[in-house]
């Protein structure tokens, strides 16, 4: 049985309005055997039945540690995609929950403006401010904007740009490009899907190529800004027309999105085209990534999920996050994830 600490913090979870209180528990976890037999008690563990809906424990880890490139490289590799798989598809999940927030967002405001009503200032400006996230126009421009008709036709792009990225197709990408979490990018910065930036905060490639300029793999503060950096960059970037045409067609005409499907529009993620594809396809395939695709999430409040090197780094920690609890420091941490 493991032994560990199940700490409740209290925070605001703010979904575009302010919702209730809500206690979020904090599991530490001694090493990569714990958290196995963690998982196993979950009952998030072992081989999903043929047909069977996958529930997903809402679980976040919040940091991608050093240590997992060396304890991975000693364990069995379906033990080590098992876990990998298993705590970032609640990542991937909780991505397209705030994107169909978002959704029924702006399709709220769109009813409102089609009836000749008037957004509030705060509703346009966050209008604005999507628009430029999504490339649908420049700041200067997006600052101007107020005329209802102007903002449904923002709202139009941003509808179309902006929706569910299937769990299946962002895990095998994942898997991929961070080497199942265990590349020094993934390591350094938490660093899922191998995306550039230019300056600024990133990770130098060792091997950089002079003639691409000064591009970095970008470094984030915790997984799920890796994520949710993910999701915006197939949603904006002009790179990715294909992937966001074929998924539009795919609803258009009922069809249900697909991991393997979809797959098929992402040939200019790397200079490997086609071949790329086929190989994300395989990963796909080989451990059945596509189950995640419809998957949903347990009736059951989010936690968070830290490991350490011991049982005794583990009880300092667990002390740790009691003392921060008490000081108010763990909800300003937990607010700095945007998980909203």
């Amino acid at each position: 049985m493991i032994k560990y600490l199940r700490i409740w913090v209290v925070m605001v979870v703010l979904l575009g309005v302010t919702t209730p209180l809500w206690a979020y528990e904090v599991v530490v976890l001694p090493g990569n055997e714990a958290v196995i037999d963690w998982l196993k008690a979950e009952n998030w563990w072992g081989e999903i039945k043929k047909g069977e809906q996958l529930l997903v424990p809402k679980i976040m880890i919040t940091g991608i540690s050093p240590r997992w490139q060396k304890n991975a490289a000693n364990m069995p590799v379906p033990q080590k995609k098992g876990i990998f798989y298993r705590v970032i598809l609640p990542l991937a999940m909780h991505a397209n929950e705030m994107v169909l927030d978002r959704r029924k967002k702006m399709k709220g405001m769109d009813t409102v403006l089609a009836g000749n009503g008037k957004l509030s200032p705060e509703e346009i400006a966050w209008l604005r401010d999507l628009a430029v996230t999504l490339r649908i126009t420049k700041r200067e421009k997006a600052e101007q904007m107020s005329d209802p008709a102007e903002l449904r036709k923002v709202i139009d792009q941003a509808l179309y740009k902006l929706d569910v990225i299937p769990a299946g197709m962002v895990l095998g990408q994942a898997a991929y490009e961070s080497g199942y979490g265990t590349s020094r990018f993934a390591a350094k910065g938490n660093a899922l899907f191998g995306q550039w930036t230019y300056g600024g905060k990133g990770l130098v490639p060792e091997q950089q190529r002079k003639e691409l300029g000064d591009h970095r793999i970008a470094a984030y503060d915790w997984p799920f800004d890796s994520v949710r950096g993910y999701f915006i960059n197939l949603s904006s970037h002009p790179a990715y027309e294909d992937f966001r045409r074929l998924r539009a067609e795919m609803k258009a005409a009922g069809q249900p999105l697909s991991s393997m499907k979809l797959i098929e529009g992402l040939k200019s993620y790397s200079e490997r085209g086609q071949k790329y594809v086929d190989t994300l396809k395989g990963i796909i395939r080989v451990n059945h990534l596509a189950k995640a695709d419809n998957a949903v999430f347990r009736d059951e409040p989010m936690r968070f999920l830290l490991t350490t090197a011991d049982e005794a780094a583990a009880a300092k920690l667990r002390k740790d996050i009691k003392a921060m609890q008490k000081s108010g420091e763990i909800e300003k941490i937990v607010k700095r994830m945007r998980l909203e």
